[in-house]
């Protein structure tokens, strides 16, 4: 099983791009419950692990992750509302978000028993690792997990608007590495937080940086590299693209058995190219479509 903790929330969606006053369409989103969902469409054993209201809102994000064959059985129900996050999408498809989530329910998670047995990763990552008091809660279950062997998935997601002291919180993610087995940051995130750190003795055993259009490219801790290119497609939006390839690569590795804080060096270039390139794949048929929408198994073995 593939455990995903993080936030979930509601994405309001412009229905005309660049008109600021366009009608807003609701959407499931979160890049922990977009990975979540993405998990599940792709086949993957997955379970979502966070606070989620019990408000309207709250139910219709559970009975997606429902539909996508996602367990819930770890979340936790508050009576607070549902974070709002309001999408602005560019010209050329890219989204910024504004966030309404003071005294909201996934903010008030708790840190949990330990996870089942049966649990081989957990991704984490977002507006969760910032917002407190869950972001400590979050952390503790990072730290916990990665001690007692867990496969672990980091994606910062860097939102600046939510990070009140920025330099604070770029020494909280260095000290998150450590117990980190896969880091994916795109450009932005990692130019925002001083460069990748990969090569590093301090660095994950593997770095994925995702570069939009271009592809992405891998960079392990023994110094191989590997990169792909990107897939073409018309693009709606960019919303939940990054949540998607944090989905397929932890699919992808699990197929190859690289569950494992060591595995990923077993994985040679053409295995880790084999990896990017699924990866790929899946997020740029999120990006055809409107908001966080990742695919199918099928339609990726179309």
């Amino acid at each position: 099983m593939i455990v995903v903790a993080g936030e979930s929330l509601i994405d309001l969606v412009p229905r005309e791009n660049g008109s600021p006053l366009s009608p807003l369409l609701p959407r499931p989103g979160g890049g922990p419950y977009n990975t979540a969902v993405a998990l599940g469409r792709l086949g993957a054993e997955a379970a979502f692990c966070s606070r989620v209201s019990t408000d309207p809102f709250g139910d219709a994000l559970l009975d997606g992750l429902r539909t996508a064959g996602v367990d819930v059985s770890l979340v936790q129900r508050g009576p607070e509302p549902t974070t709002l996050a309001i999408a602005a999408v560019g010209a050329g498809g890219s989204a910024s978000y504004a966030f309404y989530a003071e005294g909201t329910a996934d903010r008030l998670f708790e840190l949990p028993p330990r996870l089942p047995e049966a649990v081989r990763a957990l991704a984490v990552g977002t507006c969760s690792l910032v917002l407190e008091p869950g972001a400590t809660a979050y952390e503790a279950l990072l730290r916990r997990e990665a001690d007692r062997g867990v496969f672990t998935l980091l994606d910062p997601n860097v939102r600046p608007g939510l990070i009140p002291d920025a330099d604070a919180y770029r020494a909280r993610f260095t000290g998150w590495l450590p117990s980190v087995s896969l880091l994916k940051v795109s450009e932005e995130d990692a130019s925002w937080l001083g460069g990748p750190p990969g090569g590093a003795a301090s660095a994950p055993p593997a770095v994925v940086v995702t570069r939009g259009s271009r592809g992405l490219s891998v960079r392990t801790r023994a110094g191989l590299e590997a990169s792909v290119p990107g897939v073409a497609v018309p693009v709606a939006d960019t919303i939940g693209a990054g949540d998607t390839v944090n989905a397929a690569l932890l699919h992808a590795l699990a197929a190859r058995g690289a569950l494992a804080p060591t595995a990923l060096d077993t994985l040679d270039a053409d295995g880790w190219r084999e990896v990017l390139g699924f990866a790929a794949r899946a997020a740029a048929i999120t990006c055809s479509r409107t908001g966080a929408e990742p695919p199918y198994a099928w339609e990726l073995q179309a």
